[in-house]
């Protein structure tokens, strides 16, 4: 049996991202784990914060929280939220996973980084510095990753994003956080939500979806739209 890989499409801004990433990081002690940042506030699409900003988040934010169980912080809610110069922008934070992941293999540990440091510490993390520091929270090496950074931020992300929606179409994924399997030369999408807010339990499923052949499926978890949460049908 070929090893399994465990395909995730995610946005760094995406609420309900942050609500599955206790799954993500317990995931990674049962296959390989390849991330796909699919843009979802980018171009046409980056938002500066604004009250009718928070007025729409807001809500959405407190049901993935009751939901998951996954914190929000004060500093979000009434700092990052209430700061108008600040500006949600997927790009950067995508091109840090990005250069994590080229660096030192740890993408998701950045991106896990990235997302505490949003929705609970209120920190920009669309902001170089921000990047830099949290980077380097981590252990990554300050120079090795500004230098990567600097290479990958613009064209060589957007081609990134570009892949990742062809792979959200491909596995038939509608938003974000979309997660498919990889086993045997075939792609199984799989539903989350009956295991989000249950890390050890989803492992466990993972180990007995890993062990038996894949069958289709479709997923009904909640999961933000491609253009940002407000979508029509998005959680």
């Amino acid at each position: 049996m070929s090893a399994a890989t465990l395909h995730y499409i995610y946005d760094p801004l995406c609420g309900w991202c942050y609500g599955a990433e206790p799954l993500l990081s317990a995931a990674r002690s049962v296959l390989s784990i390849q991330l796909h940042g699919g843009g979802m506030m980018t171009g046409a699409n980056r938002q500066s914060v604004s009250p009718q900003l928070r007025d729409y988040v807001m809500p959405h934010d407190r049901r993935i929280a009751e939901y998951t169980g996954q914190p929000f912080g004060e500093a979000y809610f009434e700092g990052l939220l209430r700061d108008h110069g600040a500006v949600f922008d997927s790009a950067p934070p995508t091109s840090a996973v990005l250069a994590a992941e080229k660096i030192a293999g740890r993408g998701l540990e950045l991106l896990a980084r990235l997302q505490t440091a949003h929705y609970v510490e209120g920190r920009r993390i669309a902001d170089k510095d921000v990047l830099l520091t949290l980077a380097e929270s981590i252990g990554l090496d300050p120079q090795a990753f500004t230098a990567a950074f600097s290479e990958i931020l613009g064209a060589a992300t957007q081609a990134h994003i570009n892949d990742s929606r062809q792979w959200l179409a491909k596995v038939g994924g509608q938003g974000f956080p979309t997660l498919a399997l990889e086993q045997n030369g075939q792609l199984q999408l799989l539903d989350i939500s009956p295991w989000l807010g249950k890390p050890e339990a989803f492992v466990e499923w993972l180990r007995q979806r890993v062990a038996i052949s894949i069958q289709p499926t479709q997923s009904s978890a909640p999961m933000c739209g491609l253009q940002g949460c407000a979508d029509p049908g998005s959680a």
